[in-house]
């Protein structure tokens, strides 16, 4: 049987925290700056739909926050750090063979999980989570984690999906992955990016096809493994 990579990925995963502790904050433009306040690291779907970018300082766009009333936090790591503890031990529940990727993003194996349909145990430990820790996560699945991390992504912004996709079951792969900018891919830098477009690359489904003597003369062997698991 071959190997099947679940991304867990909490959504907005500060702002997700800040609204845990005071629920009147859901559905409201909220912003959470960097330790001195200088920049924008966490934004809720309200804010980002207001223009505000990631890593913007906060001075730049202080009369845009205060135009809509932005609700904007100091950064609380010792509180981020115990809510992604609770959500990654959740996780634990359903896969114990979990790999922690960053505070907010974990790698499940589900090899072996084959007595039930991959959506809908995906639905279960999002909705458990949510539950258990207030935290909304999206769930990509797939065969690769570089797939995975894709399936997340569309998983992310695709309202029908409910929060997860597992790309095992997508009947036109290929379509899909040509919506993925290239840039998007999990592993491919600026300078990469910016390479690949130069040569007619632009997409996930064109990386996936590229010739591998090609990639691995300018993108190395981590680049040729990328193709690879596309």
């Amino acid at each position: 049987m071959p190997p099947v990579f679940a991304l867990v990925d909490c959504n907005n995963f500060y702002v997700s925290c800040e609204r845990v502790f005071n629920p009147k904050l859901e559905g409201k433009p909220v912003v959470v700056l960097s330790n001195n306040d200088g920049c924008v690291v966490a934004r809720s779907n309200e804010a980002k739909a207001l223009g505000i970018g990631m890593g913007v300082p906060e001075f730049q766009i202080r009369p845009l926050l205060r135009a809509h009333h932005v609700q904007v936090f100091s950064s609380n790591y010792t509180l981020y750090g115990d809510m992604s503890q609770r959500v990654m031990e959740s996780l634990e529940q359903f896969c114990p063979d979990l790999e922690i990727y960053s505070i907010d993003e974990a790698f499940l194996s589900l090899f072996g999980v084959t007595s039930c349909n991959l959506t809908e145990y995906g639905r279960t430990m999002r909705s458990a989570v949510k539950r258990w820790t207030g935290i909304p996560v999206s769930i990509g699945i797939a065969e690769t984690k570089t797939l995975a991390k894709i399936a997340n992504r569309v998983a992310k912004r695709t309202p029908d999906t409910s929060g997860v996709l597992d790309l095992l079951a997508c009947p036109d792969r290929d379509a899909l992955l040509g919506r993925v900018a290239v840039e998007d891919v999990w592993g491919i830098g600026p300078n990469h990016a910016r390479l690949l477009t130069q040569h007619g690359i632009t997409t996930a489904a064109q990386l996936r096809q590229a010739d591998e003597k090609w990639i691995r003369k300018h993108m190395g062997i981590v680049g040729l493994r990328l193709v690879m698991e596309l």
